[in-house]
Protein backbone atom coordinates (compact mmCIF):
# COMPACT_ATOMS: atom_id res chain seq x y z
CA UNK A 1 0.00 0.00 0.00
CA UNK A 2 2.83 2.37 0.86
CA UNK A 3 4.50 1.71 -2.51
CA UNK A 4 1.23 2.35 -4.36
CA UNK A 5 0.70 5.59 -2.45
CA UNK A 6 4.23 6.75 -3.28
CA UNK A 7 3.69 5.92 -6.96
CA UNK A 8 0.41 7.85 -6.97
CA UNK A 9 2.11 10.84 -5.37
CA UNK A 10 4.90 10.70 -7.98
CA UNK A 11 2.35 10.64 -10.81
CA UNK A 12 0.47 13.59 -9.32
CA UNK A 13 3.73 15.51 -8.90
CA UNK A 14 4.65 14.85 -12.53
CA UNK A 15 1.22 15.99 -13.71
CA UNK A 16 1.43 19.11 -11.58
CA UNK A 17 4.88 19.85 -12.95
CA UNK A 18 3.67 19.44 -16.54
CA UNK A 19 0.71 21.71 -15.92
CA UNK A 20 3.01 24.37 -14.48
CA UNK A 21 5.16 24.18 -17.59
CA UNK A 22 2.16 24.48 -19.90
CA UNK A 23 1.60 27.53 -22.08
CA UNK A 24 -2.13 28.12 -22.14
CA UNK A 25 -4.74 30.78 -22.82
CA UNK A 26 -4.16 33.86 -20.71
CA UNK A 27 -0.44 33.34 -20.10
CA UNK A 28 1.93 36.30 -20.46
CA UNK A 29 5.59 35.81 -21.41
CA UNK A 30 8.10 38.65 -21.34
CA UNK A 31 11.65 38.49 -22.67
CA UNK A 32 14.88 40.46 -22.90
CA UNK A 33 18.05 39.68 -24.78
CA UNK A 34 20.54 40.29 -27.59
CA UNK A 35 19.20 41.49 -30.94
CA UNK A 36 21.45 41.74 -34.00
CA UNK A 37 20.40 43.63 -37.13
CA UNK A 38 22.25 42.69 -40.32
CA UNK A 39 21.08 44.72 -43.36
CA UNK A 40 21.25 42.97 -46.74
CA UNK A 41 21.57 46.39 -48.30
CA UNK A 42 21.94 48.07 -51.66
CA UNK A 43 21.42 51.65 -52.87
CA UNK A 44 20.66 53.75 -55.90
CA UNK A 45 23.15 56.48 -56.97
CA UNK A 46 22.87 59.85 -55.26
CA UNK A 47 20.69 62.11 -57.42
CA UNK A 48 20.53 65.91 -57.28
CA UNK A 49 16.88 66.98 -57.58
CA UNK A 50 17.47 70.75 -57.63
CA UNK A 51 18.50 73.21 -58.91
CA UNK A 52 19.31 70.87 -61.81
CA UNK A 53 18.36 67.19 -61.88
CA UNK A 54 21.45 65.04 -62.28
CA UNK A 55 22.94 61.78 -60.98
CA UNK A 56 26.33 61.40 -59.30
CA UNK A 57 27.81 58.53 -61.37
CA UNK A 58 28.84 55.40 -59.49
CA UNK A 59 27.84 56.75 -56.09
CA UNK A 60 26.28 54.56 -53.42
CA UNK A 61 26.04 53.79 -49.72
CA UNK A 62 26.09 50.78 -47.41
CA UNK A 63 24.69 50.35 -43.90
CA UNK A 64 26.57 48.80 -40.98
CA UNK A 65 25.33 45.97 -38.75
CA UNK A 66 24.09 46.90 -35.30
CA UNK A 67 23.45 45.24 -31.91
CA UNK A 68 20.92 46.26 -29.29
CA UNK A 69 18.79 45.12 -26.35
CA UNK A 70 15.53 43.56 -27.53
CA UNK A 71 12.39 43.52 -25.34
CA UNK A 72 9.28 41.42 -25.96
CA UNK A 73 5.86 40.85 -24.40
CA UNK A 74 3.63 37.99 -25.57
CA UNK A 75 0.05 36.91 -24.76
CA UNK A 76 -1.19 33.36 -25.42
CA UNK A 77 -4.67 33.27 -26.98
CA UNK A 78 -4.65 29.47 -26.53
CA UNK A 79 -1.91 26.86 -26.16
CA UNK A 80 -0.76 27.33 -29.78
CA UNK A 81 -1.58 30.89 -30.88
CA UNK A 82 0.03 33.99 -29.38
CA UNK A 83 0.40 37.70 -30.08
CA UNK A 84 3.78 39.32 -29.42
CA UNK A 85 4.97 42.91 -29.29
CA UNK A 86 8.66 43.63 -29.90
CA UNK A 87 10.27 46.89 -28.82
CA UNK A 88 13.95 47.34 -28.10
CA UNK A 89 16.49 50.07 -27.48
CA UNK A 90 16.72 51.86 -30.87
CA UNK A 91 19.93 50.64 -32.55
CA UNK A 92 22.37 53.07 -34.16
CA UNK A 93 23.44 52.42 -37.75
CA UNK A 94 26.40 53.95 -39.57
CA UNK A 95 26.33 54.70 -43.30
CA UNK A 96 29.44 54.47 -45.48
CA UNK A 97 30.05 55.72 -49.00
CA UNK A 98 30.60 53.20 -51.79
CA UNK A 99 31.69 53.50 -55.41
CA UNK A 100 32.63 57.09 -56.22
CA UNK A 101 31.85 58.03 -52.59
CA UNK A 102 34.03 55.31 -51.04
CA UNK A 103 36.87 57.77 -50.38
CA UNK A 104 34.50 59.79 -48.16
CA UNK A 105 34.32 56.88 -45.66
CA UNK A 106 31.62 57.22 -43.04
CA UNK A 107 28.95 59.58 -44.32
CA UNK A 108 26.47 59.58 -41.45
CA UNK A 109 24.57 57.75 -38.74
CA UNK A 110 20.98 57.34 -37.56
CA UNK A 111 18.89 55.56 -34.93
CA UNK A 112 16.16 53.19 -36.09
CA UNK A 113 12.82 52.79 -34.31
CA UNK A 114 10.86 49.70 -35.35
CA UNK A 115 8.08 48.55 -32.96
CA UNK A 116 6.72 45.23 -34.23
CA UNK A 117 3.58 43.15 -33.72
CA UNK A 118 3.68 39.41 -34.54
CA UNK A 119 1.08 36.65 -34.67
CA UNK A 120 2.86 33.42 -33.68
CA UNK A 121 1.97 29.72 -33.89
CA UNK A 122 3.68 27.28 -31.49
CA UNK A 123 4.09 23.63 -32.46
CA UNK A 124 3.98 20.66 -30.01
CA UNK A 125 1.62 20.46 -27.05
CA UNK A 126 1.31 23.34 -24.63
CA UNK A 127 3.05 21.32 -21.88
CA UNK A 128 6.12 20.51 -24.01
CA UNK A 129 9.38 22.04 -22.81
CA UNK A 130 10.70 22.53 -26.36
CA UNK A 131 8.43 24.27 -28.90
CA UNK A 132 9.34 25.52 -32.40
CA UNK A 133 7.25 28.41 -33.72
CA UNK A 134 6.61 30.57 -36.75
CA UNK A 135 5.38 34.14 -36.84
CA UNK A 136 4.13 36.78 -39.24
CA UNK A 137 3.48 40.44 -38.57
CA UNK A 138 4.33 44.03 -39.39
CA UNK A 139 6.48 46.92 -38.22
CA UNK A 140 6.58 50.65 -38.71
CA UNK A 141 10.13 51.94 -39.08
CA UNK A 142 11.28 55.52 -38.58
CA UNK A 143 14.59 57.24 -37.84
CA UNK A 144 15.92 59.84 -35.43
CA UNK A 145 19.29 61.45 -34.65
CA UNK A 146 20.25 61.55 -38.34
CA UNK A 147 23.68 63.17 -38.53
CA UNK A 148 26.07 63.64 -41.46
CA UNK A 149 29.84 63.57 -41.04
CA UNK A 150 32.18 66.51 -41.82
CA UNK A 151 33.66 64.41 -44.64
CA UNK A 152 30.28 64.22 -46.38
CA UNK A 153 29.72 67.93 -45.74
CA UNK A 154 32.97 68.63 -47.60
CA UNK A 155 32.09 66.22 -50.42
CA UNK A 156 28.70 67.90 -50.95
CA UNK A 157 30.36 71.32 -51.02
CA UNK A 158 32.82 70.15 -53.72
CA UNK A 159 29.99 68.56 -55.69
CA UNK A 160 28.14 71.89 -55.69
CA UNK A 161 31.33 73.89 -56.38
CA UNK A 162 30.91 75.83 -53.15
CA UNK A 163 33.82 77.24 -51.09
CA UNK A 164 34.96 75.07 -48.18
CA UNK A 165 32.72 75.57 -45.15
CA UNK A 166 30.19 77.68 -47.09
CA UNK A 167 27.38 75.08 -47.09
CA UNK A 168 25.60 72.85 -44.59
CA UNK A 169 23.83 69.60 -45.55
CA UNK A 170 21.14 67.91 -43.44
CA UNK A 171 19.35 64.62 -44.07
CA UNK A 172 16.00 62.97 -43.39
CA UNK A 173 15.11 59.27 -43.79
CA UNK A 174 11.53 58.40 -44.71
CA UNK A 175 9.51 56.15 -42.40
CA UNK A 176 7.81 53.05 -43.79
CA UNK A 177 5.59 50.07 -42.94
CA UNK A 178 7.11 46.64 -43.60
CA UNK A 179 6.10 42.98 -43.19
CA UNK A 180 8.02 40.73 -40.78
CA UNK A 181 8.54 36.96 -41.13
CA UNK A 182 9.78 35.11 -38.05
CA UNK A 183 10.86 31.55 -37.14
CA UNK A 184 12.29 30.28 -33.87
CA UNK A 185 12.23 27.93 -30.91
CA UNK A 186 11.40 28.23 -27.21
CA UNK A 187 12.64 26.15 -24.30
CA UNK A 188 10.71 26.33 -21.00
CA UNK A 189 13.12 24.84 -18.45
CA UNK A 190 11.06 25.54 -15.32
CA UNK A 191 7.52 26.82 -14.58
CA UNK A 192 8.55 30.45 -15.10
CA UNK A 193 11.94 30.77 -16.80
CA UNK A 194 12.85 29.89 -20.38
CA UNK A 195 14.99 30.68 -23.40
CA UNK A 196 13.94 31.77 -26.88
CA UNK A 197 15.92 32.06 -30.11
CA UNK A 198 14.55 33.36 -33.40
CA UNK A 199 15.43 34.87 -36.76
CA UNK A 200 13.30 37.52 -38.50
CA UNK A 201 13.42 38.92 -42.02
CA UNK A 202 12.12 42.41 -42.82
CA UNK A 203 11.91 43.46 -46.51
CA UNK A 204 12.07 47.25 -46.40
CA UNK A 205 13.31 50.36 -48.21
CA UNK A 206 13.77 54.01 -47.31
CA UNK A 207 14.60 57.24 -49.12
CA UNK A 208 17.33 59.50 -47.77
CA UNK A 209 16.57 63.15 -48.62
CA UNK A 210 19.39 65.68 -48.32
CA UNK A 211 19.00 69.46 -48.15
CA UNK A 212 22.00 71.73 -48.67
CA UNK A 213 21.90 75.39 -47.63
CA UNK A 214 24.36 78.20 -47.14
CA UNK A 215 25.61 78.77 -43.60
CA UNK A 216 23.08 81.62 -43.42
CA UNK A 217 20.26 79.19 -44.30
CA UNK A 218 19.59 80.05 -47.96
CA UNK A 219 18.70 76.99 -50.10
CA UNK A 220 21.39 75.71 -52.45
CA UNK A 221 20.36 72.21 -53.55
CA UNK A 222 18.36 69.10 -52.71
CA UNK A 223 19.34 65.49 -53.40
CA UNK A 224 18.24 61.98 -52.53
CA UNK A 225 19.06 58.29 -52.72
CA UNK A 226 16.96 55.16 -52.17
CA UNK A 227 18.28 52.50 -49.79
CA UNK A 228 17.17 48.85 -49.72
CA UNK A 229 17.84 47.48 -46.22
CA UNK A 230 16.13 44.03 -45.92
CA UNK A 231 17.66 43.21 -42.51
CA UNK A 232 18.01 39.71 -41.10
CA UNK A 233 17.45 39.91 -37.33
CA UNK A 234 18.63 37.12 -34.98
CA UNK A 235 17.29 37.41 -31.42
CA UNK A 236 18.23 35.39 -28.32
CA UNK A 237 16.34 36.12 -25.09
CA UNK A 238 15.72 34.98 -21.55
CA UNK A 239 11.95 34.72 -20.95
CA UNK A 240 9.69 34.77 -17.89
CA UNK A 241 6.14 33.38 -17.88
CA UNK A 242 3.42 34.78 -15.61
Amino acid sequence: MKKQALRALAVLAALASGSAMAQKAGDWVVGAGWMHLAPQDSSQPLALTSPVATVVPGSGARVSNSDTLGLTAMYFIDSHWAVEGVLGVPPKFKLYGTGSLESVGEIGEARQWSPTVLGKYYFNDGDAKFRPYVGLGATYVWYSDVNLTPSLQGAMGKLLHAPAGATVTTAKLDGTFAPVANVGMAWQFDPHWGLSASVSYIPMKTTAKLTTTTVAGFPVATSQTKLTLNPIVPYVAVTYKF
